[in-house]
This record gives structure tokens, sequence and C-alpha cells, in this order.
């Protein structure tokens, strides 16, 4: 049977509508920041492996001040991802039946961006992957590492 020009056209107009609409489909993301080392991705509660982030209402002093170190650590894993894609490598589940991964953006470890930033630690206890970044934080005073602050799971215990 032989496709006239018309139903090539919208046949190949079909298909190209379906490729472009089952691209965007794959990229788009249900993203949603929970805290520092925490996120929802498509319906799935991801913790970020091997580091600790402040809690969202811990606080650290600078200058005599309070400063909402937990909120920090959220805002500025919010901007990291800003509108990229995040691709997550699982590794396990934890007691808390949470998804553990080490997550990217554009190939960058987001755990390794925010404790090289100064606002997650190595989490010492479960890997010594960010021990490095770590020690780059500390030794430059970045983030928490230029406050007087509470190491998290301290905080979470004294709570």
């Amino acid at each position: 049977m032989f496709l006239n020009k018309r139903k090539v056209i919208f046949l190949t107009s079909i298909f190209l509508l379906v490729f472009f609409l089952t691209i965007n489909d794959i990229k788009s993301q249900k993203l949603k920041v929970i805290d520092g080392d925490t996120i929802h991705l498509n319906g799935e509660k991801i913790r970020f492996t091997g580091i600790d982030t402040p809690e969202l209402k811990q606080t650290c002093i600078l200058e005599n001040l309070e400063n909402p170190c937990g909120i920090t650590a959220k805002q500025i894993l919010i901007n990291k991802i800003g509108n990229n894609t995040v691709e997550c490598i699982n590794e396990s589940k934890d007691q808390y039946k949470r998804t553990l991964a080490e997550c990217f953006v554009n190939s960058e470890s987001l755990s390794s961006y925010l404790v090289r930033s100064g606002y997650a630690f190595a989490y010492r206890k479960y890997s010594k992957k960010f021990i490095l970044d770590e020690n780059y934080a500390k030794d430059n005073k970045l983030g928490m590492w230029s406050m007087e602050f509470e190491y998290p799971w301290d905080y979470r215990k004294n709570k």
C-alpha cells in the first residue's frame, strides 16, 4: 500500500509529537527539598548518604547573633539544584524506609558540594567519603566553620 504525501506528513508529525512529549516526560521531575540532606524526588524520600546537615530549627552563632544555619543549608541545596535535573545513585534503605543515595546535578555530587561549602558534615559514623571536603571547609572557615555550632547529631540527641 502506497502512502500519499499527506499521510506521510501526518504520520511524521504524530511521531515527532509523541517523541517530544516522551523526552519532556523523562526530563520532568517532581522535586521537593525537605532540608539540607533530604529530598523528595518523584514521590521517593531520599536521604543523602555520608553527610549530615543541621536540622531546620538549628541555629549557629556568628558574631553574637543567631544564624539559622539549618534553613541556610536547605537554601544552599535549593540554589544549587535550581532548575537542573537531579540524578541519584541509590545505595540502600535506612531504618525509616528512606532511600539512601548520593545525588548529583550536572555530574557534581550535592553531598560533596554541601560539605565543601561548610553547611554539611562528613558523617563519619557511616562513611569516610567526604572527609577531605570537610577538611577543606574547616581549613577555610567556610559556612558553619566560621561560627559557633553544635554538630547535628549532638543537636538531635540533646532535643
